[in-house]
């Protein structure tokens, strides 16, 4: 499998940045409470909206939303820690951390209250600095396609068919998971390179955070700040009972999409944002 990493990481250093060249871009670096120095992407001026992407994925996942909000607002997006251009340390792969990690990150950005768009593992880091440090620093939560708590409980991952893959092979086919839609090969092998350096005792760590289901669902319904929850149809109900019970959310539910939603329509889901951030968080 050798081969096949150096592979991986020369297209992941040979392709250049996948960004709106009419977007200016900077790389800036903070250390963290705990001595870590992490990595956020820059653009835009104007009110603050903070990106936080999933699993093993980087900043630039979210180049698209980068791309488009920036012309409006300020976006910050963060690699968490192990992940993208951060550090990896050998610990502080837990929710309490990672929540810190992005209400530290929050402090520097200065005095106005940001917009979180947060996707998949970066929703329950959010919830959990939600949980933790409360509200008052942040302006709303667009959270993207994970499980809040709410009933019911997501389905089940089917189980395994077959001798497991190698680690590099197995990425590769989670990544391409992700999409409904056809995305470049030099795409799909860039976040596959990215995702393999996460060492492996920290993305298991990610992958088994140790807090009850209610844990998210009260952080969800500790803030009363706008929430707009996009989902696909797995999470359809959970959608429905936040709507219903959460005084402050909006709920959307999106057909044909992929789990990285964002980029395969990255256009629809940016006018989602766009829309909420309208009607619920700078009202024009």
């Amino acid at each position: 499998m050798r081969p096949l990493i150096a592979i991986l990481l020369a297209c992941l250093a040979a392709l250049p940045a996948w960004a709106d060249p009419g977007v200016v871009q900077h790389h800036r670096y903070f250390e963290t409470s705990d001595h870590v120095r992490l990595h956020y992407i820059e653009a835009g001026r104007g009110r603050p909206i903070v990106l936080v992407p999933g699993w093993r994925m980087p900043a630039w996942i979210w180049q698209r939303q980068i791309d488009d909000l920036a012309r409006t607002w300020r976006v910050v997006a963060l690699d968490p820690r192990g992940q993208g251009e951060s550090a990896i340390p050998a610990k502080g792969y837990e929710p309490h951390r990672r929540g810190a990690d992005i209400g530290e990150l929050i402090a520097r950005l200065g005095p106005e209250k940001p917009l979180i768009i947060a996707w998949s593992l970066g929703v329950l880091d959010t919830l959990a600095l939600i949980h933790d440090k409360g509200d008052r620093a942040i302006a709303g939560l667009v959270l993207v396609d994970n499980s809040i708590g709410e009933d019911p409980p997501p389905p089940p991952s089917p189980p395994r068919q077959g001798p497991k893959p190698a680690r590099e092979v197995a990425m590769h086919n989670f990544v391409a998971s992700m999409f409904a839609r056809k995305q470049p090969q030099a795409f799909i092998n860039r976040l596959t390179a990215e995702t393999l350096r996460t060492p492996e005792p920290a993305a298991a760590a990610l992958m088994a955070y140790p807090m009850p289901r209610t844990f998210w669902k009260e952080a969800v319904y500790a803030t009363a700040k706008p929430v707009l929850y996009i989902v696909r149809p797995r999470l359809e109900e959970q959608a429905a009972n936040l709507a219903a019970r959460h005084p402050a959310a909006e709920t959307h539910v999106v057909q044909a999409l992929g789990h990285a939603l964002f980029v395969d329509d990255a256009d629809g889901f940016n006018a989602m944002v766009r829309g909420f951030i309208g009607r619920r968080i700078w009202v024009k």
